[in-house]
This record gives structure tokens, C-alpha cells and sequence, in this order.
């Protein structure tokens, strides 16, 4: 078992390295955020749009096959199972029961033309061949409002969490704080902490693996010693488990002092006093690209995927 590698979510891609790794992080981020704003308030052709837009440029990065497997397929197969269970449930409309007689009298004395508007309205809506009902099989009912609920729900699904795995395929930890710190420079004027803040992402997304290293050496270490769990019990059981958690503890604390004595070794005192710059942040034409690209996704949100209400 190794968590460093089989984890299907969240694992940066170092080889091979398609254009979308050569994109800058604070484009990213920016197309990020858009996916992750877009779909509020729009229509259901536009969430669709999303996923399919997530699936080719996918495809026309050429991740490998493997990466698909593992952080695509299983997402495919949720976002497919929520689909179904929700077209399949109650759409939750509320329905009002009228009485057979009207509460007001002076409806049963309304003039002839009223009710000849009225025969030819509903002749008119009886023309349209109108359907709510879209499958119908007992005990299983399919309607427009909860066929269209459950496209919304999967589609967000899907879109929420595969946009920000591809962005954190693509993108290195050391990009991701870089882009932000970038982004984030005009709120030094209000006296926000931007070089903080960026310092403490940086150490935590590099304190990640060290995290799944010892949980990874700590099961190991269990696994080896061929614990007979029945004859423990659920007592015994909780014990041993409690001992490997606090070791866990213990050693996550060493790993965190380790890096604070080498960051002070290093004459590390503040990070406005030494400031370390992974890589210079510079447009280039496919990030312009990238740009244009941008606004045309925005023109056609606010033209053709808003919800009608």
C-alpha cells in the first residue's frame, strides 16, 4: 500500500508535462474559480457544457490513461449514481388541493365573454402537448422536475470536485502559493498578512505528504506484526488503535519542529526579511490565449447559460 501514489484526488502530475502545466498558476486559478462560479444561476445546458468542457480539455492535454482511471472514472460513476437516484426520487413540489366550489360567489355570476377567454386558454394549453411525467414504469416515476434536479446535482458534482483536481494535477504547490501571493498583493494596502498567509499554505501543502508517509509507515507497522484482532476483542482492539494514533501524534510534532529548527538554521526570522521566490510570474502567449478564451466563457454565461426564472 503506498497513500503517496494510490490516493485518487489531489496528486500533482510531474511527467509529462502538457501545456496545461505551462499555463501561469494565477490563469488557473482564475479559470478555476470561474468553473466554480458559473454554474450558480445557470441553466442545465450550461452545467452539461461544464462537464463535457472538463472532459476534452482533458483529453486534448493527453493526461495519461492511468490519471484517468484513478481521479476521472470513479467520479464518472458517482456523478452517474446521483443522477439516477435523484431522477428517480420525489420532486418535492408541494401539492395544494382546491375546494369544488369557489369561496367568492361572484365567480358562479362571471359574464359569458370571461368564460369563452377561459375555454379558449385552456384550449390553447391542451394544444401544446405538454408532458410532466417523462418515464413512468411502476414503481419507478421519472418527471421534468426531478429529471432536472438530478442533472443539476450530478453535473455540480462532477464539476466541483474535477475542476480542482485538474487544477492541482497541473499546477505544483509551490505555483498554487506563488499565483495567490500574486493575486493577493493589493490587500497588503488594508494590512492583511499576504506573505503569512502564503507562507503557512506553502508549509501546509509541503506537510501533506509528510503526513500520509507516517500514517503509510504506521499501518505498515501494524500490518507486519500479524495482530490476531479476534482474540483481542473490541476492547483490545480500541487500545492498539489509540497507541498507533498517539505515535501518529508523536511523530507529526517531531516532523513540525524539524522543520522549524531547519527553517531557523537557515536564518529564517520573518517572511517579509526572507522571502523565497520559486519562479518569476511573466504572461506569456498561451497565457493570453488562455485570456481570451476567458472572457468569450464569461459572454456566452451571461448570454445563453443563465436560468431563465
Amino acid at each position: 500500500m503506498d497513500l503517496l501514489r494510490s490516493l485518487p484526488l489531489g496528486l500533482y502530475l510531474e511527467q509529462p508535462q502538457t501545456w496545461l502545466h505551462k499555463l501561469d498558476p494565477r490563469i488557473k486559478l482564475v479559470w478555476l474559480l470561474s468553473f466554480l462560479t458559473s454554474y450558480i444561476l445557470a441553466n442545465n445546458y450550461w452545467r452539461v457544457l461544464l462537464v463535457a468542457v472538463l472532459i476534452i480539455v482533458t483529453i486534448f492535454a493527453q493526461v495519461p490513461l492511468r490519471v484517468w482511471k484513478q481521479q476521472m472514472g470513479w467520479l464518472l460513476v458517482l456523478s452517474f449514481i446521483v443522477l439516477i437516484l435523484g431522477a428517480i426520487s420525489p420532486d418535492g413540489l408541494g401539492v395544494k388541493y382546491q375546494p369544488r366550489l369557489p369561496g367568492n360567489e361572484q365567480i358562479l355570476t362571471q359574464p359569458a365573454t370571461a368564460k369563452v377567454e377561459e375555454s379558449r386558454s385552456e384550449t390553447q394549453l391542451s394544444n401544446k402537448k405538454y408532458r410532466y411525467v417523462v418515464f413512468k414504469v411502476k414503481p419507478v416515476t421519472i418527471n421534468i422536475r426531478s429529471l432536472d434536479l438530478a442533472i443539476s446535482l450530478s453535473s455540480m458534482v462532477f464539476t466541483l470536485i474535477y475542476s480542482t483536481n485538474l487544477y492541482l494535477l497541473t499546477t505544483a504547490p509551490e505555483e498554487i502559493t506563488s499565483g495567490i501571493e500574486s493575486l493577493m498583493q493589493p490587500l497588503q494596502k488594508l494590512n492583511i498578512p499576504v506573505t503569512e498567509i502564503t507562507l503557512t499554505l506553502t508549509l501546509s501543502l509541503r506537510f501533506i505528504p509528510l503526513v500520509l508517509e507516517e500514517i503509510q509507515n504506521l499501518v505498515r507497522s501494524v500490518i507486519t506484526r500479524a495482530i490476531n484482532w479476534k482474540k483481542l476483542g473490541l476492547k483490545g482492539g480500541a487500545k492498539v488503535w489509540l497507541i498507533v494514533t498517539e505515535r501518529l501524534l508523536e511523530n507529526l510534532l517531531l516532523r513540525s519542529e524539524q522543520m522549524a529548527n531547519a527553517m531557523m538554521v537557515r536564518g529564517f526570522t520573518s517572511p517579509n526579511e526572507h522571502q523565497v521566490k520559486w519562479q518569476e510570474l511573466k504572461l506569456q502567449i498561451g497565457d493570453w490565449i488562455a485570456i481570451g478564451i476567458l472572457i468569450i466563457f464569461w459572454a456566452l454565461r451571461i448570454g445563453w447559460g443563465t436560468e431563465i426564472m
